[in-house]
């Protein structure tokens, strides 16, 4: 067996990102960026009002109060204004409107006799009750963007707000990793899909239909390819299809441990170049990897719906963030306050867990109620868990109360 790192390691090794494609704004949510953004414009370009109020001169309104300005001109939102203010005048403005020439600070209505009652108000004047600052109020050209600045970054995700900045400069287009095609395949003579009746030994195929819904999550673009049946022939078949359909990826489920059926190792062999077919984990110690046609990466998960995913999460998530063209694939992780002693074999594990908060941090237990024990084929203990307590190879005992690292699911 290998380490955990090592087998990693030696999967990134082989992935690259792949190709580029430029799509419109508005289909480049989580894409993630191929090249760097520099803004050739400014954002606002033009100093405009802050609020709803009116424009006037700062050093104006530095006298006693009340203080009557005449009012010279209204401007809405979207109109170039063509007065300039003046000692003495004052414009009405709304927020977001252009200042115009002259002003150098907005006082907002509240401030002014267009709320506070002024009987004695001409209606083409307004009476000021409070001082302002130059500056008071404005929004300076470039304020939030300046032309020439980086706006964002190659390998960043774009998120909803990246969007909005870029739909701000105005970037109508945008170059982004195409999303990467990932085959899945599934295999044993055991398994029966979802419409199919249970026979005796026979049970559903989950695992694709998992690992189909990881891939999409973290990215990717899943390829189903059904199940393989435990023969050389069929397992080459679809392993060929699926290349055929130029995949960036390739996982199957089971088929990689010692037993008399399990062909997947063989048939990797036979079909490309196998590196590893088993690593120091828990769950999940039946795992390979190679290349197929010498290109195309090929990660083999054990069966075990629950080691599958673990393994997934440990070693296909990096590989799916990296071909997509991202540059960190760490996990989020807290460190949290184990509630209960764990022991461990010798092998990293990685256990189901549950992990809150309280007033003096994060807590966690790998039991609950319905889960008392860490079988790999009890699925719906990851239902349960929001996190997996990672336990270092080098920890045989871990007493409650120890702070042990968590990698938060959700």
């Amino acid at each position: 067996m290998i380490s955990v790192d090592t087998a990693l390691n030696t999967i990134l090794q082989s992935i690259q990102a792949v190709s580029l494609e430029t799509l419109p704004l508005s289909q480049c949510l989580h894409r993630v960026l191929a090249e760097t953004v520099i803004s050739t414009v400014n954002v606002p370009s033009f100093a405009n009002s802050a609020m709803d109020g009116y424009a006037i001169i700062a050093a104006d309104s530095q006298t006693s109060h009340p203080l009557r300005l005449k009012i010279i001109a209204n401007i809405p939102a979207g109109v170039a204004p063509t007065q300039t203010i003046r000692p003495g005048t004052a414009a009405r403005i709304m927020t977001g409107a252009p200042m115009p020439m002259g002003a150098d600070a907005v006082i907002r209505f509240e401030d002014t006799s267009e709320y506070i009652p002024t009987p004695d108000a001409a209606t083409d004047e307004v009476w000021l009750y409070q001082a302002v600052s130059a500056g008071d109020n404005v929004r300076l050209a470039g304020e939030d963007i300046q032309a020439g600045q980086v706006i964002l970054a190659a390998g960043h995700e774009l998120r909803p707000q990246d969007i909005g900045v870029l739909a701000a400069i105005g970037q109508a287009n945008v170059t982004v990793y195409r999303r990467p095609r990932v085959a899945i395949l599934a295999t044993g003579d055991e398994l029966v899909d979802l419409t199919e009746a249970i026979a005796p030994g026979k049970i559903r195929n989950s695992n694709e239909y998992t690992q189909a819904a990881l891939v999409q999550k973290y990215g990717g673009e899943p390829l189903m390819l059904g199940i393989a049946r435990d023969t050389v022939a069929d397992l080459t078949a679809k392993i060929r299809a699926g290349l055929a359909q130029q995949v960036d990826l390739f996982l199957t489920s089971a088929g990689v441990s010692v037993g008399d059926f399990d062909v997947v190792k063989d048939v990797l062999a036979a079909e490309g170049e196998m590196q590893f077919w088993q690593v120091a984990i828990k769950p999940g110690k039946p795992l390979a990897f190679g290349l197929l046609q010498g290109t195309v990466p090929l990660i083999g998960l054990p069966g075990n719906p629950v080691a599958a995913m673990v393994a997934f999460e440990i070693f296909v998530r990096p590989a799916i963030l990296k071909l997509r063209g991202l540059l960190n694939w760490d996990k989020p992780m807290v460190w949290a306050q184990l509630d209960e002693e764990i022991t461990n074999s010798g092998r990293r594990h990685y256990m189901r867990a549950s992990v809150w908060q309280e007033a003096n941090g994060y807590h966690v237990t790998t039991r609950s109620s319905s889960v008392r024990v860490q079988g790999s084929a009890i699925l719906t203990s990851l239902v349960w868990a929001n996190g997996l307590v990672v336990v270092p190879e080098t920890v045989t005992y871990l007493p409650p109360g120890s702070m042990v690292q968590v990698w938060l699911l959700d």
